[in-house]
């Protein structure tokens, strides 16, 4: 059975640059996630957000990494701070924390409060690599650094609010790249991260490639954080994203992965992101959410 699902908002958009994924957790909460949960008999409680100051009201260079540049640092550092505390309050509670976003870099705070007190694997479903560093960054935008930051590379070793104390690289997968900065490639080829191109999904199909991806994030761990970036779909299915990347993965692509997830029964802890109501068309990409949520707890057709 699933256990109780615990909602926790995150609305930031402190590590983009297109105002406006603040909302998302608003538009997913009125795309209907609650009842969509319900109608798949999964219990919800809402935990509302974790309190993120407006950006415009805060001074993107109050603090500054060791080197390089990542904006608003200061900001994301808080949020993650409390949004870990909410993540890893809702595990100990024996409920499954589903985190909205909000920018990724929210990702930081969902993924070090869910590897707290366990050994985690994760998978990132992701058009981009998100394996940038303040060094290596050419915008500092940290919503292209998060997953960098969980596993405390570069930059980020030694950070301790920013480092995932139960995840190790060998158990991560991303899936879906098609975007991936000059800066990054050799980080991430260098890492023991595993990685699935939308070439991949292409030539094996989106079944194998998800059980391929479950199988690394599942190997020794006690369960696995999903971090879903709706860019990972293509933008005919998901407009209101921040960075759209055309070529990504269909409408049942994504199902059949968040299905897979479902059936393997190791689902940790589960986040949404980069939903920007202010570039969607009539709040699709927040339906779309709400959808691949109930798939990813385990909403079956029969």
């Amino acid at each position: 059975m699933t256990p109780t699902v615990r909602v926790v908002g995150a609305p930031t958009d402190y590590g983009a640059n297109r105002r406006g994924v603040d909302m998302g957790p608003s538009a997913i909460r009125y795309a209907g996630l609650a009842q969509e949960l319900e109608r798949a008999d999964i219990d919800v409680v809402d935990d509302g957000d974790v309190r993120a100051p407006r950006a415009e009201e805060r001074d993107p260079e109050a603090e500054r990494p060791a080197s390089g540049r990542a904006k608003f640092l200061r900001e994301t550092r808080e949020v993650a701070t409390r949004l870990a505390d909410r993540v890893a309050g809702a595990l100990v509670g024996d409920e499954l924390p589903l985190v909205l976003g909000g920018d990724h870099s929210v990702a930081i705070g969902s993924v070090t409060g869910s590897a707290r007190n366990a050994d985690i694997g994760a998978i990132w479903f992701d058009a981009h690599g998100d394996f940038n560093t303040p060094e290596t960054s050419p915008s500092g935008n940290v919503h292209g650094m998060p997953l960098a930051a969980v596993l405390g590379v570069g930059d980020f070793a030694d950070v301790e609010w920013a480092n995932a104390a139960g995840l190790r690289a060998e158990n991560v997968a991303i899936v879906g790249l098609r975007s991936v900065d000059p800066s990054e490639r050799p980080a991430i080829a260098d890492s023991d991260v595993t990685t699935f191109t939308m070439s991949d999904i292409d030539e094996q199909g989106i079944t194998s490639v998800a059980e391929d991806a479950l199988d690394v994030a599942t190997a020794g761990t006690e369960g696995v954080h999903v971090s879903l970036d709706l860019d990972w779909l293509d933008p005919r299915e998901a407009p209101g994203v921040g960075t759209p990347v055309r070529g990504g993965a269909t409408y049942r692509e994504a199902h059949s992965a968040m299905e897979a997830v479902a059936e393997r029964g190791c689902l940790r802890s589960l986040e949404l992101v980069e939903v920007n109501p202010i570039l969607d068309d009539r709040n699709e990409t927040a339906s779309l959410a709400t959808e691949l949520a109930a798939s990813a707890l385990g909403k079956q057709i029969l």
